[in-house]
């Protein structure tokens, strides 16, 4: 009889307690800035994603920004629907400044439309010999006006680097 009432009292116990459910973390708000495509036809706002993200604006090309490596590098998505073509490109610390990387290509995978694209170096001015801030690449799919979410990925110095982004629809001009 003790032992049963010793049962029922340790069962009121862990009932009583219970196991709390982990709580989730609230997931962080990003700001949305402003952008025109590069066919100038329509606006987005665009709205970073990632845990190392602290509200970024409007890239220096009017694009999305994504970080590479904790803020080491950035990465900017713009996308040219009439051309059918992204282009990224890669970014300093500041978010402004190019940084040309030894890569020969970027891999950038949008998740809808689904589709991986190569995206290849095509060094600006004053990208030193053998190294590139800016890659391109096309795509049929990329010439469907809508807002792209994906990951843009590459390897620098043998370190591979990856970051996730999205367009967001501004209220006006959602499509």
């Amino acid at each position: 009889m003790k032992f049963f009432a010793l049962n029922l009292l340790l069962s009121a116990c862990v009932l009583a307690v219970g196991c709390q459910p982990a709580k989730k973390p609230r997931p962080k708000k990003t700001p949305r800035a402003a952008h025109k495509h590069g066919d100038g036809h329509h606006v987005h706002d665009y709205e970073e994603q990632g845990d190392e993200e602290k509200g970024h604006g409007v890239g220096p090309h009017d694009g999305t920004i994504a970080d590479w490596g904790g803020g080491k590098f950035h990465v900017e998505f713009t996308v040219d629907h009439d051309q059918q073509q992204a282009t990224v490109f890669v970014l300093g610390s500041d978010e402004k400044t190019p940084a040309s990387i030894d890569a020969e290509s970027i891999e950038l995978s949008i998740s809808d439309p689904a589709m991986q694209v190569t995206l290849d170096a095509s060094p600006q001015e004053g990208d030193p010999e053998g190294k590139a801030s800016r890659f391109i690449g096309k795509h049929e799919k990329l010439g469907v006006v809508q807002e792209y979410a994906g990951t843009m990925s590459g390897v620098v110095e043998g370190t591979p680097y990856s970051g996730d982004f999205a367009e967001v629809a501004h209220d006006e001009h959602a499509h």
